[in-house]
């Protein structure tokens, strides 16, 4: 299991998205639509993971979409807020056998949804996704799970973009010990000193914060030499 993603909601025009990146010198890109679910997105790939800008392009669509698929269901909540970071997804390679793994801790998740997204040069990618059942509200949304089709097409991504990664994901709570140790066990991963987790190479850390939605709070890029 590693980092695949991190998800922030906008409601702006995407390509104005890609041009404030890159005018801070980042190398974001129209990624395209998921037609499926009326929405779009812009990237932001990095040495092990990437930045997922999430909008909604068409509404009717999502709002049908949101029924079945739980990351629209809180994109929909969550508009509320404003733009601002929603959630991180993790990669796993066996989806089958990791349901059958979060079943059996406990976890109610929902059944593997397949799913896949147009790229602006017109490619259709696919992937297999999980999620653990939850009903949008202020408190903090599990992560979700990907498992991609086309694997070799992120990882290609990736290798292309070495001068950063994501070292870094906080998320704002209310009861950090306890949240530290419910992503533990989730995740099947030990618990650091500082209510924090680490999935390969990026921190995962739970600061108390009472006055605001739980959620994704800060996401910290490291530079490469």
């Amino acid at each position: 299991m590693k980092l695949d993603h991190v998800v922030y909601f906008t409601n702006e025009n995407l390509k104005n998205v890609v041009e404030e990146q890159n005018r801070k010198g980042y190398s974001a890109v129209m990624g395209g639509r998921h037609e499926q679910w009326g929405t779009a997105n812009a990237l932001l790939y990095t040495n092990n993971a990437y930045i997922e800008w999430l909008t909604i392009e068409d509404k009717e669509k999502a709002e049908k979409a949101a029924a079945d698929q739980p990351l629209i269901a809180q994109f929909l909540h969550d508009k509320q807020y404003g733009d601002g970071w929603a959630t991180v997804c993790f990669s796993v390679d066996r989806m089958k056998i990791w349901k059958e793994e979060l079943d059996n801790k406990g976890f109610q998740t929902t059944d593997i949804l397949s799913a896949s997204r147009r790229t602006e040069k017109g490619q259709l990618l696919r992937w297999k996704m999980l999620f653990i059942e939850q009903t949008p509200t202020s408190e903090l949304p599990y992560p979700f799970f990907i498992e991609w089709v086309e694997a070799e097409e992120q990882e290609a991504h990736r290798s292309a973009h070495k001068e950063q990664q994501i070292a870094e994901c906080i998320f704002h709570v209310e009861d950090p010990l306890r949240e530290t140790a419910e992503w533990a066990v989730l995740l099947s991963q030990k618990v650091g000193d500082k209510n924090d987790i680490r999935v390969g190479d990026v921190l995962f850390r739970f600061e108390e914060k009472s006055d605001a939605p739980e959620r994704l709070a800060t996401v910290r890029l490291s530079h490469n030499d």
